[in-house]
This record gives C-alpha cells, sequence and structure tokens, in this order.
C-alpha cells in the first residue's frame, strides 16, 4: 500500500546541528507539532501544510510545489531525482515525524534500502510511535525539552506548565533499541540549573551510553539572547561529572545561509 503523508518540504543540504554536523544530508520534513517551543526557527510546522515545496536540483534552492497529501513513491522518487545515494544520511525531520508514524516508517524502509542512514529528529515525547519505527531507524537525535521555554500546543500561552522528564525518559528507554541514541539540549539564558541538573540524572539513569549535546539557542522570535560562552563551558562541565560523552554544538547552517 502506497501510504500518504502530510510534507512541509523535501530537500538537500548540509547537516547543520547534532553529532552528525558536517554530513549530506536530504531533508525529509514532515508538517504538524503538538509543541511550542518559544525559539522554533520553523513555525510554519506547526499546522499540517497545504503544500510541499520539493527542491528541483541538489543544493539549487529552487522548488516546485505539489499538494499535500504525499505518496511515498513519491518521496522515493523526489530524493532519486536529488540524487539520493550521494548522501550520507536522511533526516526525518519536522514538524514532528512521528505524529505520522505509518508514514515515518514506510519513507525510512523505502529510502534506507537505496543506502543512506536514517537520521530520525524527534521532540523525542512520543514513545508509543516510537516503538513502531524504531527498528528502521539508525540513529535517534531527541530533544529533551525544557518547560522554561516550551509548552504544549494544548497548554494556556502563560503560567507554569507540566515538565516533560517522565515522557522523555519513557521515549529513552525506546529509543536504546536503535544503533545510535543523541539526547539534545537547547540551553536559553532562561534554562535552569535544575532542569538541567534532572534531565542529565534521568539519562544518565536511563541511557548512559547515549551521547547529550548542549545546544546554545540560536536567536529565534521573542529569543533574543544566547547564554555566554562562560555559562556554556560550565555546563558541559557539570553535566560530564554524569555523563561522560557530552558534547557542545551550536547550529552551524544559519551561519553560511543553508536551509
Amino acid at each position: 500500500m502506497d501510504l500518504t503523508s502530510n510534507l512541509v518540504e523535501i530537500f538537500s543540504s548540509i547537516q547543520g546541528e547534532g553529532t552528525t554536523v558536517g554530513s549530506t544530508t536530504l531533508f525529509v520534513r514532515f508538517g504538524e507539532c503538538d509543541l511550542r517551543c518559544r525559539w522554533c526557527d520553523s513555525p510554519h510546522t506547526w499546522k499540517p501544510a497545504s503544500q510541499c515545496r520539493i527542491e528541483l536540483g541538489r543544493g539549487t534552492g529552487e522548488f516546485r510545489s505539489r499538494p499535500n497529501p504525499v505518496r511515498v513513491s513519491e518521496v522515493l522518487a523526489a530524493a532519486e531525482s536529488l540524487q539520493l545515494v550521494e548522501h550520507e544520511f536522511v533526516s526525518l525531520t519536522g514538524g514532528e515525524p512521528l505524529l505520522q508514524a505509518e508514514a515515518v516508517r514506510a519513507v525510512a524502509t523505502a529510502l534506507r534500502a537505496r543506502g543512506p542512514h536514517i537520521l530520525l529528529e524527534t521532540h523525542g515525547l512520543l514513545d508509543r510511535a516510537l516503538e513502531r519505527v524504531v527498528d528502521v531507524v539508525d540513529r535517534v537525535s531527541m530533544d529533551w525539552k525544557f518547560a522554561s521555554d516550551v509548552r504544549r500546543a494544548s497548554d494556556p500561552r502563560s503560567g507554569a506548565v507540566e515538565r516533560f522528564d517522565a515522557a522523555h525518559a519513557r521515549f529513552l528507554s525506546v529509543a536504546r533499541a536503535a544503533p545510535a541514541v543523541d539526547v539534545k539540549l537547547v540551553v536559553t539564558c532562561a534554562t535552569t540549573d535544575a532542569e538541567i541538573d534532572a534531565a542529565v540524572d534521568q539519562i544518565a539513569r536511563v541511557a548512559p551510553e547515549s551521547t547529550l549535546i548542549v545546544q546554545p539557542v540560536t536567536p529565534s522570535g521573542p529569543v533574543r539572547d544566547t547564554p555566554s560562552a562562560e555559562r556554556l563551558v560550565a555546563l558541559c562541565a557539570r553535566i560530564r561529572r554524569v555523563v561522560p560523552r557530552v558534547r557542545l554544538i551550536p547550529q552551524t547552517h544559519k551561519s553560511y545561509g543553508a536551509l
């Protein structure tokens, strides 16, 4: 069966963040997200997209558009037109791809069979959905969200919200079945030591072998500042006492204007 999905875009670029930074990557961006991050640089992905844009040539930045939904066979055809086999990774990203778990599984299976590794980039909360796709993913890159900067779409727009730690821990326990797992902490000036300590303690308990990435926020939307170098160096030292594999990796693609 040729499943369909709601997609925002398909394009070729270089991975700009995380442990696969610098790798040739084909991006398949899924529409819709159930979180609202203050620093989100792609709020257009929060709702299902009416159109999916598909890059016309590898790295050209020129696109054609077609209406959603998009069939898996069309995703494969678009990927082949962008020289799929020349990419080290396919990133399934969003929005939140696991809101469309069956489509993620179908797309991952089809593209992985052509050679590239499958990287799943996710907010790290939908553990039941991950159970349905983890066996066709080569690397899970999950966020660990902090309630100081992130809300659920269903949360009120102001006031305290429920923390994400318990849901992230459940997700991480499933993610361990993948060959590799990265846990990304986006750190802003509002991020507290208590939030970081709670996250790191859970990561050390559930999956101490994972790589923990400290990513200083790239200012976007209402977030105008980024933590100082002194703060970031101190955080990495603090984290390394609990989780040995920690990396400080900012977003790089913004510095040279890539998608």
